[in-house]
């Protein structure tokens, strides 16, 4: 091996390197955004702990199926991203990686999703279909929707009722789409939509500039000056609302504790947003997963001191 060029010994290594960029591994911050409002719903559908297995299941396949939509999320905007500062040295938009190449990427990674998936149950699987659809949506809806914010809220929200599917889905093994996702699920969905329009819009607010040269549509150019008001109007809803959904379940005290640290993070968020500076907006999306997690950390502990 020592004998070996080294072009030859440093390409498989470089390689590696653009597929963890593309994938944006050394920044899991979607990741979780993804994955909190999920076992959330995994915690609520079991009425307490569920089993390790679904919880495996769910944090791999949220990474894999996270990871894969980037890939497509970098195919379809790479003409965009070179005019964005913050994206113009994305693998696929410098020419790093081919198109072909990425979506392979993409593809491998949500075939061993969906294998997560099929060893679930079948209302998972068939859930699960709907959300590849949503997911695929999304990249394109940038170019025809004043606020796509909505979209990708439906797709990092689809999580809860798959969730919800993954549970019951074996208490009803003959089941209809109603009985394994009620409503609760979908009310946890539209509550946890406001979440995402809160974050994704600071995200549109770092790059609000470019996006105005480029003609992309996005929350924060459709709302203007109202986009700080509509921020924080949308962590109110998320809050409250994941506060009235869950009076039934009559969780402990550390679950009303955690859900005002929460809104103390949200009342956080306007102090760096207010000024609107591109600093200040992208700490505020980063800090979200933080959030999420005291979200859930109230969930589980309120079903733990129950």
């Amino acid at each position: 091996m020592n004998d070996l060029p080294p072009d030859l010994k440093e390409k498989p290594v470089t390689r590696l390197a653009l597929y963890l960029d593309l994938i944006r591994w050394n920044r899991p911050a979607g990741w979780f955004l993804l994955l909190w409002p999920s076992l959330s719903a995994l915690w609520l559908a079991s009425g307490g702990w569920p089993t390790p297995q679904l919880v495996v299941s769910f944090v791999l396949g949220t990474i894999l199926m996270r990871s894969a939509g980037c890939c497509l999320n970098d195919v379809a905007d790479r003409d965009f991203d070179r005019h964005v500062k913050r994206t113009a040295q994305r693998p696929v938009t410098r020419g790093a990686l081919g198109v072909k190449e990425a979506l392979g990427v993409g593809a491998v990674l949500a075939l061993i999703s969906f294998v997560l998936v099929c060893l679930i149950n079948v209302a998972t699987i068939a859930w699960s279909v709907v959300a590849l659809m949503v997911t695929l949506v999304y990249p394109f809806a940038k170019r025809y929707v004043s606020m796509p914010q909505a979209v990708l809220g439906i797709a990092f929200s689809f999580g809860i009722p798959m969730a919800y599917a993954a549970v019951l889905g074996d208490v009803h093994p003959d089941w209809s789409w109603t009985e394994v996702v009620p409503p609760q699920a979908w009310w946890l969905l539209l509550g946890n939509l406001a979440w995402v329009l809160a974050y994704d819009t600071e995200y549109a607010m770092v790059d609000r500039d470019d996006d105005e040269k480029i003609g992309m549509k996005t929350s924060a150019r459709t709302l203007g000056d109202f986009d700080v008001a509509f921020v924080m109007l949308c962590y109110v809803a998320y809050l409250l609302s994941w506060y009235w959904i869950l009076r039934p379940f009559e969780l402990a005290w550390p679950w009303g504790v955690c859900l005002g640290v929460a809104a103390l993070q949200a009342l956080v968020h306007f102090y760096l947003i207010k000024g609107r500076t591109r600093e200040g907006c992208f700490l505020a999306f980063r800090l979200n997963h933080w959030l999420g997690a005291t979200v859930f950390l109230g969930v589980v502990l309120g079903f733990t001191f129950k």
